[in-house]
């Protein structure tokens, strides 16, 4: 395996033991939703960091998890919707970010919550005709874990993270699930401003309190942020929790369409400035449209979270174009190229590069 990847196996990345800034305390913790049968451990996310890049886990050796949740643009894809394997269908949802996924309670997965966990959620790309291809005709798991056994790394890696060489689809999913909450995002320059003035006894954690390292029209947007909306704000971080930014866990429907009865679940905002499109089905391009939706867009529905109702229809917060805009500039702040960046989380396989073309005669 060594001269596929650029993994030191002897001494491999740490995943089980990342350094945490102080806001990263008992009140973040508790949402972790790390089942007990799966903490994580250095071998096995490793493993998980080999399967989420190998092409050749999928049907016709083109696609992998990280096809559609790239590392660069904060593991989503900047596409619409993703192909996977093919070049002409495509998924049905845009693709989620994966930043802080640990800290979404009760932990289920996908735009409409339909896995229960994320070891169940990482089953689906490989059953699915568009995404790996393992569905239907295709043979299923028994086919993949048949083509696994027969590459020369899979048994032994197998054996090095689970003690004997058995590829089985539980396996796959602890690994995959280990690598994924393993990717916590807590370094963006919202995070390096609230170091300087975060205090556990603080007021609201000192959530708003002005940052040095911010402009003004960021600082505007953190207290429209941080703020609620019989306060002046814009009552944002009432589903989207700092430090994390997680979804709140009793957070339902945020109204895109009239009628709505489904409930939806959104990943954390870390790194939402990186690439659009956003929301479920990416309507909207840009985070200006984001904001634009929330301000005066929202539609009423059985499903409609609370904390956006005014009176008896949807919440009309009425913003002016310069606190639309100063939301869209702290929104900017969350960005972390630490974690974008962080190579234990990068393609770890020596790709083939193409030669180059042969001069003319």
């Amino acid at each position: 395996m060594a001269e596929l990847t650029t993994i030191d196996f002897a001494h491999v990345a740490d995943y089980a033991t990342p350094t945490l800034p102080t806001w990263f305390d008992e009140t973040v913790t508790v949402l972790d939703n790390s089942p007990e049968t799966n903490a994580v451990d250095d071998r096995t996310a490793t493993l998980g960091r080999v399967l989420f890049y190998d092409l050749r886990l999928s049907t016709n050796d083109r696609a992998s998890c990280a096809s559609c949740h790239q590392q660069r643009f904060g593991f989503t894809d900047p596409m619409r919707f993703s192909n996977g394997i093919s070049g002409a269908a495509t998924t049905d949802f845009h693709a989620m970010r994966l930043g802080n996924l640990r800290y979404w309670r009760p932990g289920t997965t996908f735009w409409d919550r339909r896995a229960t966990s994320v070891e169940a959620q990482a089953s689906h790309p490989f059953h699915s005709l568009v995404e790996l291809g393992w569905g239907g005709a295709a043979g299923g798991f028994d086919d993949l874990i048949r083509k696994m056994d027969s590459m020369s790394y899979y048994p032994d890696l197998f054996e090095w993270a689970f003690g004997d060489p058995a590829i089985t689809e539980p396996r796959i999913q602890q690994a995959l699930a280990q690598f994924v909450r393993a990717m916590i995002s807590s370094s963006s320059r919202w995070d390096d401003g609230y170091a300087r003035v975060f205090s556990p006894s603080a007021p609201n954690r000192a959530l708003d309190v002005d940052l040095p390292n911010f402009t003004p029209e960021e600082n505007r947007g953190r207290h429209l942020f941080m703020t609620g909306v019989g306060q002046g704000g814009a009552g944002c971080s009432a589903c989207h929790l700092p430090p994390t930014f997680a979804l709140t866990a009793d957070t339902r429907s945020n109204g895109l369409d009239a009628g709505e009865t489904r409930l939806f679940k959104a990943p954390s905002l870390r790194s939402v400035g990186l690439t659009g499109p956003y929301m479920h089905d990416g309507r909207f391009a840009t985070l200006a449209e984001v904001v634009d939706f929330y301000d005066h867009g929202i539609q009423d529905g059985p499903a409609l979270d609370d904390r956006l109702r005014q009176g008896s229809g949807p919440q009309r917060l009425k913003l002016s174009v310069e606190d639309r805009a100063a939301l869209v500039a702290f929104l900017m702040t969350l960005n972390d190229t630490a974690l974008t960046t962080d190579s234990r989380f990068s393609d770890p396989f020596r790709r083939q590069v193409p030669p180059a073309p042969a001069p003319p005669p």
